[in-house]
């Protein structure tokens, strides 16, 4: 069997193995793949592992061997699943590997927001501490989470995740989701307005769909508090990077927050970079190694699954 990795570099950029994946057939490992490079290299493999690089109907309907798509991410959409079908491939995914890793990120940039430590840092060893007559100095107010509103809009299990932590840290939190569950303690469901109008930290966490589609724009930054912060970890097209930009330059809200763009790498004109108290962050949530490691885990089991004729986070 045949197994062509198209771009690993991301999933494994030196500190992981392939030996598991090696173990069920021949793989040959690519750091990247164009789509000019993806018919020399994968035409006819068997199998293809797949994370970012796009494999559409035009070569998907050429590949006479192909007969499993492995999916090296939670997000599927760089494949064609329509063609996929039709010519009886099977396609998975890895969900809920880097459900942690991704809460994690979100608090860090809260707490960034509450303490501004590598701002603190950076300001004691340039002298300012040394040459103060008090004990204690700050460059800004500092806040805590505790009493403080979070709102969540999507409520998967990253969702679900940041919730508990924001209980622990004696966070109010306020959940915008298609799918509330009443009966459950801890969190008061909301429209999309009130979870934009009352929220001091705003996470987003929902899917990108049509209907996600450019969601935080102007019209819905300018109902949130101007104390406020937004943080994007889900997908980059779901903020509309000019209205963000300009709610953070003309005041709208405090400070945001992101660690998806729009495209991916961002070109450098981006009006984000140059925008007020904005945390960007190069798609890190994903990636410590331990999140890394699941990944390749399941990756492996469930290209292990197809081979033995057995289902496992298959798509289609």
């Amino acid at each position: 069997m045949r197994i062509v990795v198209l771009d690993g570099y991301t999933l494994n950029p030196g500190d992981l193995s392939w030996d598991a994946l090696k173990r069920l057939g021949e793989v040959t490992v690519y750091e990247r793949t164009s789509r000019k490079e993806l018919e020399a290299r994968a035409l006819d493999a068997d199998v293809i592992m797949t994370n970012k690089s796009v494999i559409d109907k035009e070569f998907i309907d050429r590949a006479r061997n192909l007969k499993y798509i492995g999916v090296m991410a939670t997000g599927y959409n760089v494949v064609d699943l329509k063609a996929a079908k039709e010519n009886n491939i099977v396609v998975t995914n890895v969900p809920s590997y880097s459900t942690n890793s991704v809460a994690q990120l979100v608090f860090a940039y809260m707490l960034e927001f509450c303490h501004g430590v590598v701002e603190h840092s950076e300001a004691v060893k340039s002298g300012k501490w040394s040459d103060s007559v008090d004990f204690h100095f700050s460059t800004r107010t500092l806040r805590e989470l505790n009493g403080k509103t979070l709102g969540i809009i999507g409520y998967g299990r990253i969702g679900k995740a940041v919730r508990n932590i924001a209980i622990a840290f004696g966070m109010n939190v306020i959940v915008n989701t298609r799918t509330p569950d009443i009966s459950e303690e801890g969190v008061r469901f909301v429209d999309m307005d009130t979870v934009f109008r009352q929220s001091d930290f705003l996470t987003v966490h929902c899917p990108l769909f049509e209907s996600t589609r450019g969601l935080v724009n102007i019209q819905n930054l300018s109902k949130m508090k101007s104390s406020a912060f937004l943080i994007n970890t889900s997908r980059g097209p779901v903020v509309v990077e000019e209205d963000l930009a300009e709610a953070l330059n003309n005041g709208i809200i405090a400070g945001a927050a992101i660690d998806v763009m729009t495209k991916e790498p961002p070109e450098k004109e981006s009006p984000l970079f140059s925008a007020k108290n904005i945390i960007i962050t190069p798609h890190i949530a994903w990636a410590p190694i331990e999140s890394r490691t699941r990944l390749m885990e399941v990756v492996v089991e469930n290209l292990k699954a197809f081979i033995d004729k057995k289902k496992l986070n298959v798509i289609v």
